[in-house]
């Protein structure tokens, strides 16, 4: 069943370990991707390729789709 909705990786790299605030210009955003398992395939490389630094983190963020009234 297709949601209709976007898929986003989104994420950078924190200043501190609460993952509260992105260091200035460490912000990525990849997509939008039309399934969540491309998004997922996405945030597994993007992951992989920065685990070594523990500072940095991605997400994958839903965007519904804006179905007009």
């Amino acid at each position: 069943m297709m949601s209709g909705s976007n898929f986003w990786v989104i994420g950078g790299e924190f200043g501190s370990m609460n993952f509260h605030k992105l260091v200035e210009g460490s912000a990525q955003v990849q997509g939008p991707f039309k399934t969540r398992k491309e998004a997922e395939d996405c945030w597994k490389k993007v992951s992989e390729e920065n685990r070594h630094r523990a500072g940095v983190r991605f997400s994958i963020v839903e965007e519904p789709n804006r179905a007009s009234s």
